[in-house]
């Protein structure tokens, strides 16, 4: 039965495109390097059609299917396991941009066209496609449609979701569901574009998205604040949302302890404000503004007079070109890169709604503090939309492999117990994967998950999509 599926699968796409001998690690271990699987064979097919060729071949072979894009997830969700029975489908070479209609403010992409190439793409049209992220250089489209990605504009553009106006997907039979329309009202049923968007290739493949467009801003400026607590940084968020509005595009906050990683590991990198005295946080801010660089600079500055004035801000520089407005962002993109120099640690991906974040990493760093002694916490995130990076490092100058070993687990449920208790999620935009999967059973209610496996049966009755990835067999 073996040989005579990668007998069809070598038909259908090329023999050159079925991977079954030499290094497959780019397609069989995750990002994070935390599971090596091993696969039957790597398929990567050219057009939809050759994945509906595929999907029925494995179907009808009863063999399970791993869809991948970038492979640049961190919750194990396009990894396979390692029985070596499982057919990894890599859309990679379905990277074609189908088309950009400049008066809908939309375009039609393959599922593996690279996420910095669908900007570069809109921005030639003279357009702004805004999702954006630290992989966007190899990241996919599709895995960013199948993982609900975020990234740094949630804040104002909302996540892929809310940036993707129909899909294309084949189904776990075979069949390919054509929803490519360019609409922003269809009230005819079920949404099943939001059904498959953030579905982590449990329900059916992405072969292809109309995402929409947004206007390029004629200015955008950048600003670095320090502050005195968490709390006055969400009192800044609140004067930005008033003062700014929907220009307000960006909102990261940093931990000075994150900070400092990035000056001992990157000392090329000039850190603003690092380890100033009574600012335990530093604050990105970006506004995009649609009249001039002169408008959004005095609105900056009005918003930063009153931020000084009311005592939440301690000291803030204004970027004065492009140039610094990418330094000061590259310095927030370092920090996980930075994170990783200093050794493994343990991340969290979690949302709390901003109003309770102060409350939320009081309590939370009180009670690390007191359960795992010595633990450092590396802190920072999306603070406009709510998302931490909440990662615990190991103790300085200890071995980190034990620490992880002996502590993970226990520091997970303090951390997401602390979650539930504030009324947030464990997983904020990395998704469940297989990572999570188990975490998901424990957070999630009865009635939702009953739902969800629900859906699973319906669409998917064999199983093949995906199989451990977000919902576990009961």
């Amino acid at each position: 039965m073996t040989a005579a599926l990668l007998d069809t699968l070598r038909q259908t796409v090329g023999a050159a495109h079925v991977l079954t001998d030499g290094d497959l690690a780019a397609y069989e271990q995750d990002w994070r390097r935390r599971q090596r699987g091993r696969a039957l064979a790597v398929v990567r097919p050219a057009s939809t059609a050759e994945v509906a060729a595929v999907v029925r071949a494995c179907a009808a072979a009863g063999t399970s299917i791993v869809p991948q894009g970038g492979n640049t997830g961190l919750s194990v969700g396009s990894t396979p396991d390692t029985s070596g029975t499982q057919v990894v489908l890599s859309l990679a070479r379905m990277n074609r941009v189908r088309g950009i209609d400049a008066d809908n403010l939309s375009m039609t992409v393959e599922a593996g066209c690279v996420l910095q190439s669908v900007q570069q793409a809109a921005a030639q049209a003279g357009l702004l496609f805004p999702l954006s992220l630290a992989a966007e250089g190899s990241c996919t489209i599709g895995g960013n449609l199948a993982t609900n990605a975020g990234g740094t504009q949630v804040l104002r553009y909302g996540n892929a979701r809310e940036l993707c106006l129909g899909l294309e997907v084949v189904t776990p039979q075979g069949e390919v569901w054509d929803g490519l329309s360019g609409l922003r009202k269809d009230n005819t049923g079920y949404d099943l574009r939001d059904l498959l968007v953030g579905s982590e290739g449990t329900l059916g493949v992405i072969t292809a998205a109309t995402l929409k467009l947004h206007a390029q801003p004629v200015a955008r400026l950048t600003a670095w604040a320090a502050v005195p607590s968490m709390q006055a940084a969400v009192q800044l968020l609140g004067l930005a949302h008033r003062h700014l509005g929907a220009g307000l595009t960006g909102f990261e906050a940093m931990g000075q302890f994150a900070l400092s990683l990035v000056v001992r590991h990157m000392p090329q990198l000039r850190v603003p404000f690092a380890g100033l005295e009574g600012a335990p946080w530093c604050v990105l801010l970006e506004n995009s503004d649609s009249e001039s660089e002169e408008h959004a600079r005095a609105r900056f500055e009005h918003l930063m007079e009153l931020a000084f004035e009311d005592g939440c801000v301690l000291d803030a520089v204004v970027a004065e070109s492009i140039a610094q407005a990418r330094e000061l962002w590259h310095v927030r993109e370092s920090i996980p890169l930075a994170q990783a120099q200093e050794g493994l640690n343990i991340k969290h991906d979690i949302s709390v709604a901003a109003s309770r974040i102060p409350e939320f990493v009081a309590h939370t760093d009180a009670l690390l503090a007191r359960e795992v002694p010595g633990a450092r916490l590396v802190t920072f995130g999306h603070l406009g939309d709510g998302n931490l990076h909440y990662n615990v490092q190991a103790p300085e100058g200890g071995d980190a492999a034990p620490f992880l070993r002996e502590q993970e687990p226990r520091v997970n449920e303090l951390v997401y117990d602390a979650v539930a208790a504030h009324g947030g999620s464990f997983s904020a935009e990395h998704g469940v994967g297989a990572l999570k999967a188990e975490t998901l059973v424990r957070y999630k209610s009865p009635v939702a998950l009953g739902m969800m496996r629900a859906i699973k049966q319906a669409l998917d009755p064999q199983g093949i999509m995906n199989p451990g990835c977000v919902l576990l067999k009961e």
